[in-house]
């Protein structure tokens, strides 16, 4: 019988450490969502044939040949304070998948006590013993040692907590990059901006100039008593309206300025004067289509979010889960307890306490089951919004694409209607010096081609702006070679 009861007990705590060691967990498994995605249908057009040229998207800005943007997109990056906020938030989620992966080992504490007593002799126990030999009122007693504890996660609920919060952890390091992503397009869009704003100031300025001297030339032939007053009043409403286009563009100017200021983490007004001379607005950069669709996505972090947070919501159906099992904890206390100093450090002081713990719900009202939908409920959800989220991502190359298409064939037809326009006011200026038409078709003239000149430079500005939105669409920014999340 004491050899079978031997047996039978080695048997169920090899089991139990079986469980112990190779877990039991409850709860379904994750399986990544499937998403058949095609190539984007904007995407032949877009691309640049010459491959070799096209642009790395960890680094696309470098890609604008230009130097300052370079400068002003780096400095963003190290110094934009959602990007250092985002930063902080990946540290507190590491640190608490850090605590969710602690639970599952045990714990020891040091526990010390003192304790002083001066005994009543009207309580029961006092009226009792003050009359044995030796009794004393005042006693002190004092306990020292090391205590530990463990619970033992025989059905992976710890288990499943820790994996969601290690899924939460690499979803707000997605995030963060994210934020990189966003930080480095918006740094760069609103410089976009200023070269545009810069190069329509330019014209509007020139126009000024020539408007001016038209003016004035108008004013010599009335001297002469080749015109009138009308045209003269003529000429002056057209210099008034090219100077009213001034005041705009330059509150426009001021706006981005300030903008990529405070993207870069300092007060507006900081480095303004880095970007106040004018420069030719950046060329629209090479990149490839190579990539398919369901690629090009799987870089972008808000998708790669998502489907973390997804993944976390999986563990937590388990988590939930474990609650229907009981939960089995041991501790122990190993330490010294003696009321007399003198006999603290002797081995008769020497105490040690060991217990075990078993707590199951058996009955709670339906809590562990409102528990469990939940956890259902808030996957499913998780599941809906990572799947919105891959269409939203499609949507934005989709626009960013048509959008960069569009500017650039806009482009080619407003620089041929520039170019007609600027000899047909040279002749009409010329025609009307030669007094062989009227300073009304000078000015119709001079009109549109102030109309042209700033809407081609504003369409150069949008295009340099589209390629921007799609090298942010592409999820380009960040370095997705070396990105453990990426890899899920």
């Amino acid at each position: 019988m004491a050899y079978a009861w031997r047996k039978n007990t080695v048997t169920v705590s090899g089991l139990l450490l079986s469980v112990t060691l190779g877990g039991c967990e409850v709860g379904p498994d994750y399986t990544a969502p499937k998403t058949d995605l095609v190539q984007f249908h904007n995407l032949n057009d877009a691309v640049t044939k010459d491959h070799k040229a096209s642009t790395q998207l960890e680094s696309w800005w470098t890609g604008f040949n230009d130097p300052l943007l370079v400068k002003v997109v780096q400095r963003a990056l190290s110094q934009n304070l959602d990007l250092s906020a985002a930063l902080a938030r990946v540290q507190q989620s590491r640190a608490g998948a850090e605590g969710a992966g602690a639970a599952l080992l045990p714990t020891a504490d040091l526990d010390g006590s003192v304790s002083y007593i001066h005994q009543s002799l009207k309580s029961p126990s006092g009226s009792v013993s003050k009359d044995a030999p030796g009794f004393q009122r005042d006693s002190w007693a004092k306990a020292v040692g090391p205590v530990a504890s463990w619970e033992i996660d025989f059905f992976g609920g710890l288990r499943r907590g820790a994996a969601a919060a290690a899924n939460d952890a690499e979803a707000a390091e997605a995030e963060e990059m994210g934020t990189r992503v966003i930080v480095a397009a918006d740094t760069a869009d609103a410089y976009m901006q200023v070269r545009g704003y810069q190069a329509r100031l330019a014209v509007a300025q020139d126009q000024v100039r020539i408007d001016q001297q038209l003016l004035d030339l108008v004013h010599n032939q009335y001297d002469s008593g080749a015109s009138s007053q009308l045209e003269i009043a003529q000429a002056e409403a057209l210099l008034k309206e090219a100077r009213a286009t001034i005041p705009p563009l330059r509150l426009a100017l001021e706006q981005q300025l300030n903008r990529i200021d405070v993207l870069m983490g300092a007060q507006p007004g900081t480095y303004a004067h880095e970007l106040g001379v004018a420069q030719e607005i950046p060329a629209v950069p090479a990149f490839s289509g190579t990539d398919q669709a369901s690629e090009i996505l799987r870089r972008r972090p808000d998708i790669i979010a998502a489907e973390r947070h997804l993944a976390a919501s999986n563990e937590r159906i388990g988590e939930a889960i474990s609650d229907y099992y009981p939960k089995i904890s041991i501790s122990g206390a190993l330490g010294l307890d003696s009321i007399s100093a003198s006999h603290f450090f002797s081995p008769a002081a020497f105490q040690a306490l060991g217990s075990g713990a078993l707590r199951w719900r058996l009955f709670d009202f339906g809590k562990v089951d409102s528990e469990v939908a939940q956890a259902k409920g808030a996957n499913s959800e998780a599941l809906a919004t990572y799947r919105q989220t891959v269409l939203k991502a499609c949507e934005d190359v989709e626009n960013a694409l048509a959008m960069l298409v569009q500017t650039q064939v806009h482009i080619s037809e407003l620089q041929g209607q520039v170019e007609s326009l600027a000899r047909v006011r040279a002749l009409s200026q010329q025609a009307y010096e030669a007094g062989s038409i009227t300073l009304t078709d000078v000015l119709d003239a001079s009109r549109q081609l102030l109309a042209a000149e700033d809407e081609l430079d504003g369409n150069r500005a949008d295009a340099a702006r589209a390629s921007v939105a799609v090298f942010r669409a592409f999820g380009g920014g960040w370095d997705s070679g070396i990105s453990k999340v990426a890899s899920k």
